[in-house]
């Protein structure tokens, strides 16, 4: 969600001028393109006018679909230009809400670990884990920052390895780097060396520490497969009839959703996810494509576009977790079935 493209390359004012014009254009999608409009912002320096945006989300009077997300954000700009006190308040707002998302809780800890609170840092990088990892499961791919963060600052605090610990260590995707060798608080200190040969080390340990970063960054998340509810798609199909060859019925799609997310996890694709599309939002995106809703090719890159803008819920759904597809009842007792 969050640019990191370097100031000097774009020009983040515009950038984010243009981003809320779309905002107005698509209000369906306001939330995630005033994020990164605010972005642009802080990336740009005007840290204020990013807040500026962070509270026109928070006092607008559609309902946010992640309110905690905003509000982290809100503290993490705050404390970067000297509002300290009003971003500590923020934060323990959003630790005492529990939010059931990761993201906050990372934004929030990562807050905390900037401004050298690293013991409150692994307070809440450890409360966010506790609450969201499941004994037994598969962490999921959206917590993993959770861990690696925990882990980097237990590093920075030198405290043992905890099972945890070494889960992030497990699900770490460099090779050529151990997580304990990129989070080694004596790193810094090879930065200020005068041995060349230090000097090569460090900057290949970035190196590869900026790949990893970057393939999480460019890794779809996740792998989306397109869900229209029963009334969209009997909509959809209205207004569009040549699309009921994509579309014979709506059980027959449900079905199809559910075959095609186990055949892609049976081949080992991982980070599998559901978006919902709705007939506005996907004729606003034909339209930004310069294509016709007919057009049959368009539904995966809406799903894609959809799963980039962070409207992907992940597949399948954790035990007890009611099921996708929108019946009311717990996946394992319907489409999580057999």
């Amino acid at each position: 969600m969050r640019p990191d493209t370097p100031a000097e390359n774009v020009d983040h004012h515009a950038e984010a001028a243009r981003l809320e014009r779309t905002a107005g254009l698509y209000p369906e999608d306001a939330e995630a393109l005033l994020l990164q409009a605010a972005a642009h912002l802080e990336l740009s320096g005007d840290r204020p006018a990013a807040t500026a945006l962070y509270d026109r989300l928070l006092t607008s009077s559609d309902t946010l679909e992640e309110p905690y997300l905003v509000r982290a954000l809100k503290a993490s700009n705050l404390w970067e230009y000297g509002h300290e006190a009003e971003a500590r308040a923020i934060i323990d707002g959003v630790r005492a809400a529990s939010p059931r998302d990761p993201a906050p809780w990372v934004i929030v800890a990562e807050a905390l670990e900037s401004h050298d609170e690293l013991e409150a840092a692994q307070e809440t990088f450890t409360e966010g884990a506790r609450l969201l990892l499941t004994e037994g499961t598969e962490a999921p791919y959206s917590t993993h920052p959770l861990l690696f963060g925990r882990h980097r600052v237990r590093r920075m605090l030198g405290v043992g390895h905890d099972e945890w610990d070494m889960l992030a260590d497990t699900l770490h995707s460099s090779s050529s780097v151990s997580l304990d060798e990129l989070h080694d608080p004596k790193r810094i200190w090879s930065l200020g060396s005068n041995n060349p040969a230090e000097l090569e080390a460090e900057i290949s340990r970035l190196q590869a520490e900026l790949g990893a970063y970057r393939e999480a960054l460019s890794r779809p998340f996740p792998v989306a497969v397109l869900h229209w509810p029963a009334a969209e798609l009997a909509e959809l199909v209205a207004a569009y009839p040549s699309l009921s060859a994509e579309y014979p019925s709506h059980e027959e799609h449900l079905a199809t959703i559910e075959a095609s997310l186990r055949e892609l996890a049976a081949s080992g694709t991982p980070n599998l996810g559901i978006v919902t599309g709705t007939v506005p939002s996907y004729e606003a995106f034909a339209a930004s494509e310069g294509a016709s809703p007919e057009d049959a090719a368009l539904l995966p890159q809406y799903a894609t576009t959809l799963a980039a803008r962070g409207r992907a819920v992940a597949w399948p759904p954790q035990r007890g977790v009611a099921c996708w597809c929108g019946s009311g009842r717990v996946y394992g007792e319907c489409h999580g079935v057999g």
